[in-house]
């Protein structure tokens, strides 16, 4: 062979690398995550379709179709060996944005849905559930707040239920990703209307930078509504990022911050307890709330409060009984009262050892995690 042919073929060869390496880029982009997975594991798999729903059932995570029409599921690291779906009676949007794939959808059981990279975020049927004891947890447990930090909850939930206490003169709100917002005043009006009270200033942006910048002591309650600790968001669940909360609250303010599922997540919620016991020096409790939809079927919160005026989140202080026109502010209550409120911090027997055990590891009085 001729130097020059040699020349031509090695160059050849470059090239169709190339095209090759295209070619694997432009697959991935097309197929979904799960079907890659499918593909690599399990050669029987036809890892052509789809995205979270299949045969008119949403499901989380995501299945594929084998060949002999076998529906295959793939793990997800929140929860894995199981699988959870819904029926779906009509898709009503689905796009990706700069962050994540959005996708709303109409249940037969649940009414509309908000799913974000395939997890679901809310429906319409238990949607209060958890919006009402996130907010109404650290409100209802300080008196008379006024300053208010919202670290996600682009779906307004959050917001309307915030909207409720009339101490309250500015809600902060920091989103990262503006299409949640966008989608949700469109699909879900009873959530979105949160935007419209004029308290609220929205932010969009990264939650860690804003709260690096905001003054000290500059809040009475921040309410941390974030995605699951996975890829990005696991910042979220680290010690520096719940620093920058301490700091950016006041003396005897409060944090209430999403804490997963106890029936599938305690090392997660041990570690989280453990970090927030060295950064806040008043009180930790965990509580919890049912939401049909979550996987478990239920979803945990810390609370917290910073070193200053004791708090005491198991007996609210500021009912909400008691501030007038809360109950039907917006809407109707739903979900939250008094009553609940208290409930919510009553754990099992299981959960009160782990969280015992880990207490008793401590060897400072003021940093504790008290239990029912």
């Amino acid at each position: 062979m001729e130097a020059g042919a040699g020349k031509g073929l090695e160059c050849q060869k470059i090239m169709d690398g190339k095209a090759n390496d295209a070619a694997n880029a432009l697959d991935k982009a097309i197929i979904p995550s799960c079907c890659l997975k499918a593909r690599a594991s399990d050669p029987e798999v036809e890892a052509k379709c789809h995205s979270t729903v299949v045969s008119g059932w949403f499901s989380e995570p995501p299945s594929c179709t084998g060949k002999a029409g076998k529906r295959v599921y793939f793990n997800n690291p929140m929860w894995p060996g199981e699988a959870h779906s819904l029926e779906v009676e009509r898709i009503l949007y689905k796009e990706k944005s700069e962050y994540q794939e959005i996708l709303v959808f109409e249940s037969s059981t649940y009414g509309k849905v908000l799913v974000l990279d395939g997890i679901v975020q809310l429906t319409e049927k238990d949607e209060c559930a958890y919006q009402e004891m996130i907010a109404h947890l650290p409100l209802c447990s300080i008196q008379s707040p006024k300053t208010v930090l919202v670290v996600g909850g682009g779906d307004g939930g959050v917001l309307r239920e915030i909207s409720r206490h009339t101490s309250v003169e500015l809600i902060d709100i920091c989103e990262i990703d503006k299409m949640v917002i966008d989608v949700s005043k469109k699909f879900f009006p009873e959530l979105s209307m949160g935007f419209e009270d004029p308290r609220v200033q929205l932010h969009i942006g990264d939650a860690i930078e804003f709260l690096r910048c905001a003054p000290e002591g500059k809040y009475d309650a921040v309410i941390v509504d974030s995605s699951d600790p996975v890829g990005p968001a696991q910042e979220l669940v680290e010690k520096p990022f719940f620093e920058t909360i301490a700091r950016a609250l006041r003396p005897g303010g409060v944090l209430c911050n999403m804490a997963e599922s106890m029936w599938l997540h305690t090392h997660l919620i041990q570690d989280m307890i453990s970090i927030c016991r060295e950064t806040f020096k008043g009180s930790v409790h965990y509580a919890w709330t049912s939401v049909p939809t979550y996987p478990s079927g239920l979803i945990g919160f810390l609370v917290c409060s910073t070193e200053g005026p004791p708090v005491d989140f198991i007996h609210p202080i500021n009912p909400i009984e008691e501030i007038e026109g809360a109950l039907k502010h917006r809407r109707e209550l739903r979900f939250y009262n008094s009553q609940i409120h208290s409930a919510a911090f009553a754990l099992p027997s299981f959960v009160k050892r782990e969280v015992t055990s880990l207490r008793n590891n401590s060897s400072s009085p003021a940093k504790r995690i008290c239990v029912s």
